[in-house]
């Protein structure tokens, strides 16, 4: 490279670096593209000799296309002097973040959902009585429904002679996930007749 460098005029001396930079990923580009037409017509005729499903072909050439571009952007990048090491830990670590925000935020949105749901739906209303059942057989949590807000419903529980009554809080998602007892008639009737 430096003998070539001799003969070159000194104004072209500092586009060398670009231009064998351009000609770098350009080759990358190239062998990626014509690696994926080799494994494409691979496949292609390997669906046909083997009697595979359509999908099995477009979902093969699908993912080594997804294969091939990655490692095809992750060589440009590297020529460019940006490290994978560093992206793939960018990429990690904002998936776990994603995930845990997604998962956080999950229990709240359904909550806030069957929330919507108990308000069009009116399986019961305020000062019913109720039952949640673990199982049909199974005495459940129960009480008196004293207020339905976004996220949760609140149910007074009977108390015993000299005893205060106490308060639960229950997520709006489990009267969807559990049986519930209305013990209530007249409830029924009005949201019958409404």
């Amino acid at each position: 490279m430096r003998k070539l460098m001799e003969y070159l005029p000194e104004w072209a001396q500092s586009w060398v670096e670009v231009i064998t930079l351009g000609l770098q990923i350009g080759l990358i580009v190239l062998g990626t593209l014509a690696l994926r037409a080799l494994l494409h017509r691979f496949i292609q005729r390997l669906g046909k000799d083997k009697h595979l499903p359509l999908e099995f072909v477009v979902g093969g050439r699908r993912l080594i296309s997804i294969v091939l571009f990655s490692a095809m952007l992750l060589l440009v990048l590297d020529r460019l002097g940006v490290s994978g090491t560093v992206l793939w830990t960018a990429l990690t670590g904002f998936t776990a973040v994603a995930a845990v925000a997604f998962f956080a935020a999950w229990s709240v949105l359904s909550n806030v959902f069957c929330a919507l749901l108990l308000f069009t739906t009116r399986p019961f209303g305020l000062h019913d009585r109720i039952e949640v059942l673990e199982s049909g057989d199974k005495p459940g949590l129960g009480g008196e429904v004293m207020d339905i807000n976004l996220i949760y419903t609140t149910i007074r529980e009977d108390a015993t002679e000299g005893q205060d009554p106490t308060y639960l809080r229950v997520p709006n998602s489990l009267f969807f996930q559990r049986m519930v007892r209305l013990r209530t008639r007249a409830p029924v009737l009005r949201s019958l007749l409404d």
